[in-house]
């Protein structure tokens, strides 16, 4: 099956203009011929038919749009802004442009490792575009909702209380890992947790619990700190990146997912024995564990795919198969793109930049300003995206509870390559050159002039 493709991108030059630019600006429109209805979205498939389509309105920067527009876009950043850490032809132009006409935006990325403020500055400085922490959610941003209360409904795909039954983490011990544990530890406690432990502090303080590599051990002791008890109680584990040293990862969050009641140094008396539910493996009061995104692979500066947190999950869950001989699934819970609590979570986002930003551009003194001022339901998201399993999956699959539709729009600028991988396994709405030719994809569905 092949999806709507976009004209070459030399066909499209003028749409996404410049600050300040008063030029005519031209598009490409393709026809559609047949549509299909493939994985719950309408995917087209069509001839090319370039034709001019007059968009210049005289907008200056600064301007407020004429109508708020009943449309919005969420874009992953590897891959569809960036390449590394480089723009992505086209990328810098678009953003402009949408910020010039009010169109809202979200960045939905799978990336992480940073805190948010800090991330959106490099942003702002690599694509120089003004940008705010206020549209911008990475994978672990959502872990701050577990600060103070819990994902422990029947709708959260298994996921669980701290081990006591209270709600909220913020003074329980939580294990982090990532790129840069010890960053990871800032970005936690700036996120309200405060008792925020990882592999160099359990390391430091028990060497023997990896017994292999000393120069290792001298170099998370440069990061450790003093664990709050010599043996503690860790209620959650949480993977806010793509790990580096796997091995060590491994060996203390299996430890404690066989634990018991998540003490470290035990082994819960209840793994493997038949009478227990799930053969009592991670029956007995372990920490709930947490992954931020399950990307198996990324785009990185080498010419093929790298291993993401994906693979590590991956690795961690085919060692623990062969721990319970197959007879239980590791639980975990997974968010990021693809999954719908964060797609939820990215819709909430979208949904308050969105009234902040149209409702702060209209100035109107009637009595029944306010209800008049409120700009009218979103009716679409476009998710661009690079990656099939991820962002396009993600955007067909999430079911909005505003009634929103997701669109999904898939670029040829990052990790999809198809002539190596074929054709997509996720059916996109619409393929497309790279992020500016989704925009000007997206823009002629709308009709936007």
């Amino acid at each position: 099956m092949k999806a709507f493709r976009s004209v070459p991108p030399r066909a499209a030059l003028g749409l996404i203009v410049r600050p300040h630019s008063r030029a005519r600006a031209f598009t490409a429109l393709s026809r559609a011929k047949t549509t299909r209805t493939t994985n719950r979205r309408q995917t087209f498939h069509g001839s090319f038919i370039p034709s001019r389509t007059l968009i210049y309105d005289g907008k200056k920067a600064g301007a407020a749009s004429r109508t708020a527009p009943p449309f919005a876009f969420a874009f992953d950043i590897d891959g569809v802004l960036l390449h590394v850490a480089k723009p992505i032809p086209g990328a810098t132009e678009t953003l402009e442009y949408l910020q010039r006409h009010d169109i809202p935006f979200i960045l939905l990325t799978n990336g992480g490792g940073k805190h948010e403020r800090e991330r959106v500055e490099e942003l702002s400085e690599r694509l120089g575009v003004p940008l705010s922490t206020d549209n911008f959610v990475q994978s672990h941003t959502p872990f701050q909702e577990l600060v103070d209360r819990a994902w422990g409904d029947a709708n959260d795909h298994g996921e669980f209380q701290s081990a006591d039954g209270t709600a909220g983490l913020a003074e329980k011990n939580i294990l982090i890992t990532g790129s840069d544990p010890a960053k990871s530890r800032l970005i936690a406690e700036a996120y309200g947790f405060r008792s925020v432990i990882t592999p160099a502090d359990i390391l430091t303080a028990h060497p023997a619990i990896f017994p292999f590599e000393r120069l290792l051990k001298t170099h998370y002791a440069a990061t450790a700190r003093p664990l709050p008890r010599p043996d503690p109680k860790i209620d959650a584990i949480f993977v806010f990146n793509d790990p580096r040293d796997w091995a060590l990862d491994t060996q203390v969050i299996l430890d404690l997912l066989l634990s018991e009641g998540g003490v470290l140094g035990t082994y819960s008396p209840k793994n493997g024995r038949p009478e227990h539910a799930n053969h009592g493996w991670q029956e007995d009061g372990q920490p709930a564990l947490y992954f931020s995104n399950h990307d198996l692979f990324w785009s990185a500066t080498y010419h093929l795919p790298r291993f993401g947190q994906g693979s590590f999950q991956a690795a961690l869950a085919g060692i623990w198969r062969q721990i319970t001989d197959g007879k239980a699934e590791m639980r975990r819970t997974t968010i990021g793109k693809p999954y719908a609590r964060t797609y939820a979570y990215a819709e909430t986002v979208l949904a308050r930049w969105r009234a902040g930003l149209l409702l702060g551009k209209r100035e109107d003194p009637a009595p029944d300003a306010e209800a008049r001022r409120r700009p009218p339901p979103l009716s679409r998201v476009y998710m661009v995206g690079d990656n099939p399993e991820s962002d396009i999956r993600g955007a067909n699959e999430y079911v909005s509870p505003r009634g929103t539709e997701w669109a999904s729009l898939l670029v040829r600028t990052g990790v999809w390559d198809k002539a190596r991988d074929g054709e997509p396994k996720y059916t996109p709405t619409a393929i497309v050159d790279d992020v500016r030719g989704a925009v000007e994809w997206a823009l002629e569905r709308e009709g936007w002039r």
